[in-house]
């Protein structure tokens, strides 16, 4: 069993797999979107990892305000969890996201990645820590 985790944007949406034994999150890729709005492709590819990695479930990363309430993003997060559980036939787990993208962006600017670098690498890393936060939390269960 594998654990997929997903940083839903506006324009990307990066992408992690947890190993085997649900110990670690790696990242994966950043999908591109092509048109904003347009999912269907994004869908696919999901949908193609999914396969590639044999992932029992998803993990998706819940964009809630600082203060714990929820604006337009979580809507869309919404809508974009309810497809992906269409398409994917899979449990889809919202996650609290905050702060990961900070995370992320601070991990990069200590891992010496220049500032206009970081675009490139900052969808896939904050997936990887909304997957690690998910599988840390799971252990923390047993």
């Amino acid at each position: 069993m594998r654990i997929m985790g997903l940083d839903f944007g506006s324009k990307t949406v990066g992408v992690a797999v947890s190993d085997a034994l649900l110990i670690t999150a790696q990242g994966v890729e950043i999908i591109r979107r092509k048109a904003p709005g347009k999912l269907r492709q994004t869908l696919a590819r999901i949908d193609e990892l999914k396969e590639t990695y044999e992932v029992d479930k998803i993990v998706l990363g819940f964009p809630k305000n600082m203060n714990n309430t929820q604006g337009e993003r979580c809507e869309k997060t919404l809508q974009f969890q309810e497809m992906l559980e269409k398409r994917t036939g899979l449990e889809v787990v919202l996650w609290d996201e905050r702060l990961t993208t900070v995370a992320a962006d601070r991990a990069m600017m200590e891992g010496g990645i220049r500032r206009e670098d970081r675009k490139d690498y900052v969808d896939k890393l904050a997936a990887t820590f909304i997957l690690q936060g998910y599988l840390d939390y799971l252990h923390n269960q047993m």
